[in-house]
Order: structure tokens, then sequence, then C-alpha cells
């Protein structure tokens, strides 16, 4: 991820709203604590994800790919009131981490955390979702997509993040993660029911506009 100039992220960061008390400790926790650190949405990211949902305002989240729950709470601060967000993650080994940071926010009456495989659940979850955020196994990505969309309301959002893959969506030999990454990004793009654009904040970031029930 680290192929974006770093005086430029800093610059950005410096002068990004600082994060709450709470997220920082997430960030302090994660990287002592968990592995795989450079999965955490960050800073930046998730300022841009807090103000996207901020922006849209939305009754039902749904997000795939819980980690330590930085994102979730990010994006939970724009939920309307007595808004939903269910996040999933198959890693039951973080549970007690990420609940209590969730009951540490004030929002956990809001959040609904399930763990399991998102390809299960999914088809089972009965609401419709304004936005969706995909962060989960890169090699699921275009079927996440294919389950959610159907799921989301016309003029909703679904988000992906990672989709440059630290640079290597440009290079010739890929292994199966980048080849997933890049098949996705050029299923979307072809996609009749979504309006995209690629974001190149931290690792890439796919913003889609439902707007058509029709591919």
């Amino acid at each position: 991820m680290e192929f974006i100039d770093q005086k430029i992220q800093q610059y950005a960061e410096t002068h990004t709203s600082n994060e709450s008390d709470l997220l920082q400790q997430i960030t302090r926790d994660t990287h002592a604590k968990v592995m795989m650190p450079r999965m955490l949405s960050g800073h930046l990211q998730g300022r841009v994800l807090a103000m996207i949902s901020s922006m849209i305002r939305p009754r039902n989240i749904l997000e795939i790919g819980t980690y330590t729950g930085y994102s979730a709470l990010c994006l939970a601060e724009g939920l309307q009131l007595g808004g939903k967000l269910v996040t999933i993650d198959i890693n039951d080994e973080l549970e007690d981490r990420v609940r209590g940071y969730f009951a540490s926010s004030g929002l956990g009456s809001q959040i609904e955390f399930l763990l399991g495989d998102a390809t299960e659940i999914i088809p089972h979850l009965d609401q419709r979702f304004d936005l969706v955020f995909i962060d989960a196994d890169k090699e699921n990505y275009s079927r996440y997509f294919d389950l959610a969309i159907d799921r989301v309301n016309l003029d909703g959002f679904i988000l992906a993040d990672n989709v440059l893959w630290s640079g290597k969506v440009l290079n010739d030999k890929v292994d199966k993660d980048t080849k997933a990454i890049i098949d996705f990004n050029a299923k979307v793009q072809c996609d009749k029911r979504v309006e995209n654009v690629l974001l190149p904040i931290r690792d890439g970031i796919m913003i889609m506009r439902k707007v058509s029930e029709q591919a």
C-alpha cells in the first residue's frame, strides 16, 4: 500500500479532521496486538468513509470484512437516527476485541456483528441497504458484488477497498488476488447497473452508485 508518496500522504492526513480517541486506540491496539495491521483503514481512509456515509445518511449499511472494527465505526457515524450497520467477518479470534470497541463507541446498539462466511450469510439478510462496503478476501470481490447489488436500493452506494492492490493492478505478471481485483474492476466498469469512479486514496477505493435494477 506504500506506493503513494509518503509526504503527500502525511500532508493529506495533517489537513484531515482528527480521529476520535476510540479510533486512535483501535489504531494503536491493532498495530501492537493484531496480525497484519496494514488491513486497518486508518486515519485518512477512515475519515473518507465517515464523510461519504454522512453525505448519504444511510438507513442500513452492510460491511463485508470487519477486521478490528475501525471502518465499521467510521461508516456508522453517518447512520440515520435508528439506522443499522451489519458487519460480517469470518475471524472469530478478534470477536471479543471488536465487540468491546463497539460497546465503547456509543453506537453498539446500531451495529450487528455477524461471524461467518459472508457468501453464506448475505443471502439470508432480509433488509435492503443504502451503503455497502466490501473489504474482505479479494478472491471473492466479484461474488460479494453480485450478492450485494440486488440488496442495494436505487441511488444506493457500494464501496470497495484495495482496488489498486499496492499498484499491482498495473503489473504484467499477477498472482490470483491481483487477478481477482483486476477482474472485479473490469466487471464493475462494464456493469450498467452502476456508475463508478475509482479513487486513488490509500490502496484505492471504488465508489459505485446503483442507477438501474437491470444489468
